[in-house]
């Protein structure tokens, strides 16, 4: 199936490149993502992180947006469709949020705060006609402690907490709104809407194949004049295996790829492409699955894979297109804290501590770990596990891995390990981002397990959850790092996941791209680009 997918969408990309080539205007930008199917279209985008970053924020604004103007830091929120908000001094579970005026939707219709309503009923309310039923839990998984809401009048909305959430506006960012015109006009259902989807973002959506390509046009009216884009059309197509992405780039097909592959770096550098490599709040790790009576329910087993990994080898392999990780925060982070283990290349005190654990050369432990063929910050998962899987078995951990589609895993991630989704397995090689600071609460606090977060390893520290909780309680910035570095050193010294590297952000681009500064995102900046 994967080698049919990566046919068709190689296919189509040369169809539509030589189209491209022959009659379109030079401001045409074509790219390759390493996707396996076309992210959906209607403003909550399936395939992670890659999804939102290419038929998400493009077509979309959220009601609070990212801001990629400081690339020497990590994006931080900024208004967006709410040009502003407050919390209720006598109740700070009440965000007061004020809606932007003179924003149209690309279907002509201007958007309103009963607009916003509609969409938060999208997401929120069940019995509500636009329920979208497979996209809403997305939302809904960062988005965890939204209550209720009232609007106040047209121009002002209360929005409440479950409980005091001083990074609240924060997680707004993964709510999009879409034109609910344009949903009634296309038969009320969102299989009709995908065909001519309608959002309020700088690129509109003009043309869907599905599973083959999308194609975005310049919003000549888009609301934020400084990000009309400079490109007049933008087309992204889902290419999962590495070599056909590299194919396309090579022969023209397409001006930009996602993850080249790392031993192709030097010779494209030589051929006079561009590497874009850029930090991004990005950790590749195994989320372990830390129930009772597993195997890493055990904290040295646990540390033990942790020293076992060769990291500094591994990210040379890589061609330094990532980072060793020591933890889920790299350590120049301010939220690193001070944790008492530094996770070096140890095999000697892996085998030690497997040994403390109950394990040793006639009694070997062992796990299934699930893996992507592909997807949205995964890098190239085939190879990197295949090196991690020989310093496993030199300490004595057998791993075996469970290979799966993208989406199969993104499932499982959001769902508790059982054995449906997450088929029996140990622990998910699934990219994950420290995007704000709530991250690290949604991922490893006990109130996080699914379906209430997506704590899917189930790890649990009571002196993490009082941290944590704290953190987000406080609304003083310097109390909050405090808090949150406390809470981050526990998760490295319990070994709460593998840490395994970040990676950095690697894309190859022609030599036409011009004006790309790439930010510390998971999303970017493409209303600025130009094609030479």
């Amino acid at each position: 199936m994967l080698d049919r997918r990566s046919f068709l969408a190689a296919s189509a990309a040369a169809t539509v490149g030589a189209r491209d080539a022959a009659a379109a205007p030079a401001q045409v930008l074509r790219i390759a993502m390493t996707a396996s199917d076309l992210p959906t279209v209607t403003g909550i985008p399936n395939n992670g992180g890659e999804g939102f970053r290419f038929l998400g924020y493009p077509v979309y604004d959220g009601v609070v947006n990212w801001d990629y103007s400081h690339p020497d830091k990590t994006a931080d929120a900024i208004p967006g469709l709410f040009e502003s908000w407050t919390i209720d001094p006598g109740n700070p579970n009440r965000w007061i949020f004020t809606l932007r005026q003179g924003v149209t939707f690309h279907d002509g219709s201007p958007l309103t705060m009963d607009d916003i309503v509609w969409n938060l009923r999208r997401v929120w309310d069940d019995k509500s006609p636009q329920y979208d039923a497979p996209a809403a839990p997305i939302v809904r998984a960062t988005v965890t402690v939204l209550d209720r809401w009232e609007k106040i009048d047209d121009s002002k909305i209360a929005i409440y907490t479950a409980v005091p959430f001083s990074f609240f506006h924060y997680l707004l960012t993964v709510f999009l709104i879409a034109s609910p015109r344009q949903w009634e006009k296309m038969g009320r259902s969102w299989t009709g809407f995908a065909k001519q989807p309608s959002g309020t973002g700088p690129f509109r959506i003009t043309r869907v194949v599905l599973g083959q390509y999308a194609e975005m046009t310049r919003n000549e009216t888009y609301w934020n004049k400084s990000r009309i884009p400079k490109l007049e059309r933008m087309i992204v197509y889902p290419m999962p295996e590495p070599t056909t992405r590299l194919a396309a780039l090579r022969s023209g097909q397409v001006d930009w790829i996602e993850v080249p592959p790392p031993d192709a770096i030097p010779s494209l550098r030589d051929a006079g492409f561009q590497i874009s490599l850029w930090p991004y709040p990005h950790t590749y790790p195994y989320v372990l699955n830390c129930a009772s009576g597993l195997v890493f329910s055990d904290v040295r087993v646990r540390q033990a894979i942790n020293f076992a990994i060769d990291r500094d080898g591994l990210c040379s392999m890589l061609n330094g297109t990532a980072r060793p990780a020591y933890g889920f925060y790299p350590p120049d982070n301010p939220l690193f804290g001070q944790p008492k283990l530094r996770y070096g290349y140890d095999p000697d005190r892996a085998r030690d501590l497997l040994k403390q654990a109950g394990y040793g050369p006639n009694k070997h432990a062992h796990a299934k770990i699930m893996i992507s063929t592909s997807g949205s910050g995964q890098m190239v998962p085939i190879p990197i596990n295949e090196f991690l899987q020989q310093n496993f078995a030199a300490v004595g951990l057998d791993v075996d891995f469970d290979v799966v589609e993208w989406g199969t895993m993104l499932i499982a991630r959001r769902s508790s390990p059982s054995p449906a989704t997450s088929h029996g397995d140990d622990g998910i090689n699934n990219s994950l981002g420290y995007t704000d600071p709530s991250t690290m609460y949604r991922l490893f606090a006990t109130a996080s397990f699914p379906p209430a977060g997506t704590n899917w390893g189930h790890f649990s520290s009571a002196r993490f959850d009082d941290l944590a909780t704290r953190a987000q309680n406080s609304f003083d910035r310097a109390e909050q790092t405090k808090l949150l570095a406390e809470a981050h050193a526990i998760l490295v010294d319990d070994a709460a996941w593998l840490y395994i590297c970040h990676d950095l952000n690697p894309r190859a681009m022609s030599k036409r791209v011009r004006d790309f500064r790439p930010a510390q995102s998971w999303s970017q900046d493409f209303t600025q680009i130009t094609m030479a």
